[in-house]
């Protein structure tokens, strides 16, 4: 069971800037994606971006070009660096890990971060 834990949440003004960190129980270089979902008050958990264990890259339309995801499976850690921030960023983020095993796939969650941008 990979355990998974979020920093970096907080609150910023619209066009701020924030760094999530996510850091992993195990080695990241085992899991096959990182990624980072987030969910808004009465609305569905949506996927914001993530990355595959050979470095490869997949963003949401609503936050490509302001928002950047990057692991260091030195540290066991993958960030989300959020700049140009906006009110409809705000929401709980979760640092997601998904592992292929012998062709069973595990789901792995963080508690979740909150982030808030004020107008």
């Amino acid at each position: 069971q990979v355990k998974l834990v979020e920093f970096g949440g907080g609150w910023v003004q619209t066009g701020g800037s924030l760094r999530l960190s996510c850091a992993a129980s195990e080695r990241i270089f085992s899991i096959n994606t990182m990624g980072w979902h987030r969910q808004a008050p009465g609305k569905q958990r949506e996927l914001v971006a993530f990355i595959t264990s050979d470095g490869a890259t997949n963003y949401a339309d609503s936050v490509q070009g302001r928002f950047t995801i990057s692991r260091d499976n030195a540290k066991n850690t993958v960030y989300l660096q959020m700049n140009s921030l906006k009110p409809e960023d705000t929401a709980v983020y979760y640092c997601n890990g998904r592992q292929f095993v012998s062709a069973t796939m595990y789901d792995y969650w963080g508690q979740g971060t909150q982030v808030t941008v004020s107008s």
